[in-house]
Order: structure tokens, then sequence, then C-alpha cells
């Protein structure tokens, strides 16, 4: 085990920078807010996930062992008109909810596999965890922070705000004026609320509504902030060390997250709340209704008008490296080529690293300036991490010590002017940076062909959805674009297949 590094993380909790301290030495409890897999996983979504494996990796390689959980969301995530997102998901695709579940879920996996990240230590589903949202929402009532109206319990918002004035509104850093404001806009359908501030932790189950269990109240189903309050709870303790998420989550989800917990045991779930920024497409939020939106799919084929060509998914995942977690993202063509450059060079400077080998004979043992030089980027590296998970500086450590690598391979640095030993560090700092901590992938030729593979899915799938809404022209174009690359898609009666021409 590597030795335990300090750390620093900003906490959205507190509105500043911390130094870490978990529960238990030397141990981790980590949650991040899932995918709602009732459609494909969008771009956004991927940097989040994408920035929390990073964190994930970073904390196993200070020396943490790391409960890392990560969950499904399949019930209970509302739209503005009331209906639950899996139910209108199995009623446009005529399938059963968990078929929805299902597939969307084999997606959002198929697209972490080509990102490179690690699994979860643990992967809940909500409908797995209904008897431990019903007990929550008991113990919720029991302690008089809700109530019950024809079947649905509501979480009474102004009792909570007035009795913890403190927590509610912590997080998300506004007065509980504003947050009622907002809370009464967000809600206004439903009517039966004390307060138009309150929000359901059980839905009473209309006729027509497809997901439904039994509780003491009705037949129904939770609330979408209950599930990580409860799933959270049962694997990593009322009190845990991190929660993560996206920054869109961090009202009203993850403030309600807050109350819940509160309003069930007192306690507060997370003693740090991490939040990811936003995506932006040429300078604007992403939207669909405006248009404005790239999927991931699209990013890997090129396959939009709003990029020139298709850019690899280890390019991709470089140029979210390029910037801190907690900072906005702008996807433009001309960042991504920027990136593509970056990605290519980093991967070369390390094969001609890796490659390179210093004599020890008659070496003297001193270090020179240029080996103090190139220490200090090492730790440069590693201090960028240690603050915050800045991935940026570690990756601009890196290409400075690319610079003496070039050097040094160009008989630019004499054999005397790097140590050996320094030599190694550097190959150990390398490895450590770009396949351990980073999750990136070679994709030269040989290299790629597990990402090929994933990505085939991936495309193959869309196909696969376009032809069953009869939409033959994406399912065409599909075709083709693979055809101009090199890639046969054959359609048989055992299902599609493909190879290289």
């Amino acid at each position: 085990m590597n030795e335990i590094r300090a750390i620093k993380l900003h906490n959205s909790l507190s509105g500043k920078k911390e130094v870490f301290q978990s529960l238990a030495p030397g141990r981790v409890g980590m949650y991040v807010c899932g995918p709602t897999v009732y459609s494909d996983v969008h771009l956004g979504n991927c940097r989040t996930f994408v920035s929390f494996d990073i964190i994930y990796r970073y904390l196993m390689h200070s020396g943490y062992k790391v409960r890392y959980v990560r969950n499904i969301t399949d019930v209970g995530h509302l739209l503005d008109d009331g209906e639950d997102r899996m139910s209108k998901g199995a009623r446009l695709s005529q399938l059963e909810p968990m078929e929805v579940a299902q597939k969307y879920t084999v997606g959002f996996h198929d697209i972490m596999r080509i990102f490179n990240t690690l699994p979860p230590s643990i992967e809940p589903r909500a409908t797995g965890h209904i008897p431990e949202q019903v007990e929550m929402v008991q113990a919720i009532l029991d302690r008089g922070y809700a109530y019950e109206k024809n079947g649905s319990v509501y979480f009474d918002v102004i009792k909570f705000a007035r009795e913890n004035p403190a927590v509610y509104g912590q997080l998300s850093g506004r007065v509980i004026d504003e947050l009622l404001a907002e809370s009464r806009e967000n809600l206004k359908h439903q009517d039966e609320k004390n307060h138009p501030a309150d929000f359901a932790i059980w839905i009473k189950a209309s006729e027509e509504h497809i997901m439904r269990w039994n509780s003491p109240w009705s037949i129904g189903f939770p609330g979408w902030h209950l599930e990580c309050s409860a799933m959270s709870t049962k694997y990593l303790g009322k009190t845990f060390d991190i929660h993560g998420g996206g920054g869109d989550l961090k009202f009203p989800h993850h403030e309600n997250e807050v109350a819940q917990n509160h309003g069930s045991c007192g306690c507060q779930p997370a003693n740090y709340w991490l939040h990811a920024n936003m995506l932006l497409l040429n300078g604007r939020k992403m939207s669909k209704s405006e248009g404005n939106t790239i999927s991931p799919a699209e990013l890997f084929s090129g396959d939009s008008p709003f990029i020139s060509k298709g850019y690899s998914p280890m390019v991709v995942k470089f140029f979210m490296l390029m910037a801190h977690y907690r900072s906005t993202l702008d996807i433009t063509d001309e960042a991504l080529q920027a990136a593509e450059k970056g990605f290519r060079k980093l991967m070369e400077t390390n094969k001609l690293l890796q490659a390179t080998s210093i004599s020890a004979r008659d070496f003297d043992g001193s270090e020179s300036d240029t080996d103090r030089a190139i220490l200090a980027l090492i730790d440069d590296g590693y201090k960028g991490m240690d603050d915050d998970f800045n991935t940026a500086i570690a990756l601009a450590s890196l290409n400075e010590i690319g610079g003496y690598v070039n050097k040094l391979v160009n008989k630019q640095l004499a054999e005397g002017d790097i140590a050996p030993w320094v030599l190694e560090r550097m190959k150990t700092a390398f490895t450590n940076f770009i396949y351990d901590i980073f999750g990136l992938q070679d994709e030269s030729a040989g290299a790629a062909d597990g990402t090929v593979e994933g990505l085939m899915r991936l495309v193959l799938d869309i196909r696969a959805n376009a032809r069953e809404q009869k939409d033959w022209t994406t399912s065409d174009k599909i075709r083709d674009a693979l055809t101009e690359v090199g890639i046969q898609v054959k359609d048989g009666k055992e299902g599609v297949s493909w190879n290289k021409q």
C-alpha cells in the first residue's frame, strides 16, 4: 500500500477547501449519484462519472481503501408533469420498465468501459431497495418531519427549516426564502402539500402507473430524492466521507437528501460534498430543445454539425482532464483538435521515456540541477492532484517533464545530467499518472481492440434502435459511415455482425 497522502477537497457544504480526514483511518466511503436509465447517457453525465472515477483512482493510489457506491435510478425520477421517467420510457418503447432499465444500464456500462472507468464497489438499483426506502419514510414520520395525505407522504420543509436553520440551505448556499421560492416553482403541480416547498418521499400510484409497491400508506413508489439517502445509508452508514455528483444535483436533489437524512436520524449524510461542473457546447449550455447538443456516439463518429471529424474516446477523456472537474468545460472542434495533439504527444513521450536507459557506470551518485528540476516537476504533479484533484496541473507537469525526455533522447542533455534513479522515477511517474490515475489507454495499432469492440457495440445498438423506429435514414447512414472506414456490417437471422474489411 502507498503512503496515505494529505489531500485537500473543495467541500460544497462549507464552500471552501478542507484537508480531507476520513472517518476511519485509511478507509473512504464515497457515494456518487448514478444515471437515470430511461435513455442513453448524455455527455455531461460522462464528464461527471469520469471525474469521480479519477477521484476514486487517486484515493486508492494515495493509499486509501475505498468503498465506492454509485446507484442506478430506475424508479421515482419524475418529469415536470408528474410522470415517472421510467414509466414514460416504457410507454414510448412499448416495453416493460425493467426492459428499459436493463437496456440503458447496459448502454451506460458500455460507455463507461469505452472511457476506461473502473466499476464501483457496489452499484445498487433503486427498485432493489424499496424496503429500505419505506423504513426511512417511516423514520422521518416518526421524528415529525413528514405527513401523509391521501396515501402520499411529504417531507415538511417548513418545519425542518424552522427547527434546523443551519442545515437546510447550507449545501446549495442559498437563504431559506430563495429555496422555498424555487421549490414552489419546480413543484407547482402537487396540490396536496401543506406548503409548495414540501416534497414527496412516497407517492401514491395512479391506476395507470406501472411501477408500484406496497407500503403502509398506499400502493405507490418512492420519491426520487429518497433512494440515494436510503442506499447510501445502507452501504456506507448514516454518516460517511464523500458524496458526489453533478453540480445540477446540488439543489433540489442533494439539499433534500441532507434534509431526509437529518429528518430520519439527525445525521449529516456526508462530511464532504463534491460537485462536478457542466459541459458547454461552443460556449452555450447543451439543450436538446435548442438543438445544441452532442452525444458520445456522435463525438466518436464525427456525425455532428458541431465537429469536423470523430475523436477517439481517449482523446475525449484527455480533453476532460485538461480542465479542473469543478470548472465548466467548453466543447469546441478547435479544443478537441488541441486535445488530440496533446494526447498523442503525451503517449509518444511515454513510449520514448520507457525505451530510454542510462548507464550507471561511473555515475558518481550526485544530484544535478536537472535532477532536482525533474523531481520538483514530479512533485508538482502530485501536489496538483492533492489540491482537489487538479488534473490540469498534473498534465502540465507531465508536459514539462516531457521536454527533458525529448532533450535526453535527442542528445541535448549529457548522460550524466540525469541520474539513473531519477530516470526510473520519471518512468514510474508517467506510468502512474497516465494509466493508474487518469485511466488513459494506448490507442495505437494493436492496443485498442477492447475499445473498438466497445465502440462497435454502442454504434450497432444505436443503429438497432433506429431500425426499431423505422428510421432507415439513420440506420443506413451509420452502415455507410462504417463501410467508409473499412467495417462491414451484416444483418442476419441470428442478429447483427461486423468485421474489418
